[in-house]
């Protein structure tokens, strides 16, 4: 893959993109909720963009007026204070979504996506586990924890899922941002939280 094109797919499908792009998604899927009206999908998707992509944004770009922060974050523990920070807006996001009646799934989601931050917090420590591939990990992870519990077959959205999963991993390989191990942890780790939460929830 021409590195110039693995920078383009790491952007288009950035972490702080995903759960906008995944929700987006979900709500045209065929899944129960795709009933709700134009007004509460929108209301949806105003607080995820804005708890999981415009907060976190902003919290980087607050770091990087330190010059001492290296904004490409190229150190595992450069990532340490983005990802305490995003697990609160993320918290934030679902005591939001928590304020409206609508399917527990959004706010399911929101939660379980807590405890991925908090998990690559933690192993960000000693390794550089990616961020990528364990948003893209839990996106997989709730359309089949969601189709094995409602007995749904949203095909093409899961095709779309994993085609983008291996586009971008192989696209953090060619740009030499991680090691195949490195890709395959951060995919299994939000997957396994995801499925298990939403699955068993």
């Amino acid at each position: 893959m021409q590195e110039r094109l693995a920078k383009i797919i790491s952007i288009v499908f950035h972490p702080v993109l995903l759960p906008t792009l995944g929700i987006l998604l979900l709500l045209h899927s065929g899944f129960y909720f795709s009933m709700l009206s134009w007004e509460a999908k929108r209301f949806v998707l105003l607080v995820v963009f804005f708890t999981t992509c415009i907060l976190p944004l902003l919290m980087v770009s607050i770091l990087a007026i330190n010059p001492r922060f290296d904004i490409s974050m190229s150190k595992s523990t450069d990532r340490v204070i983005p990802l305490l920070a995003s697990a609160i807006f993320y918290y934030l996001g679902f005591i939001l979504l928590g304020k409206m009646n609508i399917f527990p799934v959004f706010k399911l989601f929101m939660l379980a996506s807590v405890l991925v931050l908090v998990a690559l917090l933690i192993i960000s420590f000693k390794w550089k586990i990616s961020n990528h591939m364990a948003a893209l990990g839990a996106l997989a992870g709730v359309f089949f924890a969601l189709s094995f519990r409602k007995g749904l077959n949203p095909i093409y959205s899961i095709l779309i899922v994993v085609l983008v999963s291996g586009l971008v991993g192989t696209a953090r390989l060619a740009l030499k941002k991680h090691s195949i191990w490195e890709v395959i942890a951060g995919y299994v780790l939000g997957f396994s939280i995801l499925y298990v939460i939403v699955y068993f929830v």
